[in-house]
């Protein structure tokens, strides 16, 4: 892509967010909405490639109807009750309208079929960007508005995002499936939280981004897209394959990693909340997910594959790591200690 058209874009993108999260107009947050999608298409589309041509058109008609649906929602309401303000959406027919508009963009089940081929289509940058920044406005949207949201209507999408997001992902042999098929299961955490504590679903976000971040960033250093050729992958730079495995065990929530800290947080508010029936059927969901995270573990860390291989083994590089990746690892693994930090913010 030309330097100019990505920085444009890069701006764009920034913008578009920033519009949104600090908007409290509805009219502002859709245009917000809309500077992002725009600004996120010449980035699919980037490798000329078929299919990165059908990911970027196939994103562009869902969020084109997602947001729509969302003017025609507030728009509804401001009918009914005379008010534009985000926090005020009272009607209970644009509740309904504004939940499933917010869960197309999102990608929460029953919504989710774009999600794993957009993501499959794009390169490892943009799918970073697809699965956490571009997720941020919707979800700003839902923090808004989520006194008003129906209770029953979000916790069944988030127990059905949770159960087909570990589901489905469990026959991938596609890296990127994998982690789009990881990012609905996570949505569906975030999700069924979201009307008790609005700021644990923040946290909840912020460490899945983080997480997100080190898989994305060393899978693009170590140029792997299959699990057939992550088995090779050790070859090139062993010490960052085997801190993936570890990166990997956290997104899929073990103790004592990073990534346990927010499912542990989300199913002692729903105790509290007398949810013990649903805390414990989101529990028992993530092991689902637990599979096909222990199997991208194994292939990460294995030295020598199971079967035949079509991939030759890697030289190994002296290219020197982006300092980022270590950084981003290290908070990935070594952050549950700072729980009763988290537990003290106002």
């Amino acid at each position: 892509m030309n330097p100019q058209a990505k920085l444009i874009s890069s701006l764009s993108l920034l913008l578009g967010t920033t519009i949104t999260i600090s908007s409290n107009h509805w009219t502002m947050a859709w245009t917000g909405l809309e500077i992002n999608t725009l600004a996120i298409l010449p980035m699919i589309s980037n490798p000329h490639h078929p299919r990165a041509i059908e990911a970027a058109t196939k994103y562009f008609l869902v969020q084109a109807a997602a947001s729509t649906l969302l003017l025609f929602s507030s728009t509804t309401n401001a009918l009914f009750t005379g008010q534009w303000d985000i926090t005020q959406l009272t009607h209970p027919i644009s509740c309904l309208l504004m939940t499933t508009a917010i869960s197309i963009k999102l990608g929460l089940v029953p919504f989710h079929f774009w999600f794993p081929e957009v993501l499959q289509g794009s390169s490892l940058t943009t799918g970073l960007l697809l699965a956490t920044a571009m997720k941020f406005p919707p979800i700003s949207l839902f923090l808004l508005t989520s006194p008003s949201l129906n209770n029953t209507l979000l916790t069944i999408l988030a127990i059905s995002s949770a159960a087909l997001g570990g589901w489905m992902g469990l026959n991938q042999t596609q890296i990127r499936k994998v982690l789009a098929f990881s990012s609905i299961s996570h949505l569906g955490w975030m999700t069924i939280i979201i009307i008790y504590n609005p700021k644990l679903t923040l946290i909840t976000f912020y460490l899945y981004c983080l997480m997100t971040a080190a898989i994305f960033m060393t899978l693009k250093t170590t140029k792997t897209l299959k699990l057939s050729s992550m088995m090779t992958a050790w070859t090139k730079i062993p010490s960052l394959s085997a801190t993936l495995m570890l990166t990997l065990l956290s997104l899929a929530g073990l103790p004592p990693l990073t990534g346990f800290l927010p499912k542990w947080l989300i199913i002692q508010e729903l105790t509290k909340q007398e949810m013990t029936p649903t805390a414990t059927i989101i529990a028992l969901l993530s092991l689902l997910g637990l599979f096909f995270y222990l199997r991208l573990a194994y292939c990460a860390t294995i030295t020598l594959p199971p079967n035949s291989s079509n991939y030759m083994k890697q030289w190994q590089t002296n290219k020197p790591v982006n300092i980022l990746i270590p950084t981003l690892m290290t908070l990935t693994i070594m952050l549950l200690p700072l729980s009763p930090m988290i537990f003290t913010i106002p």
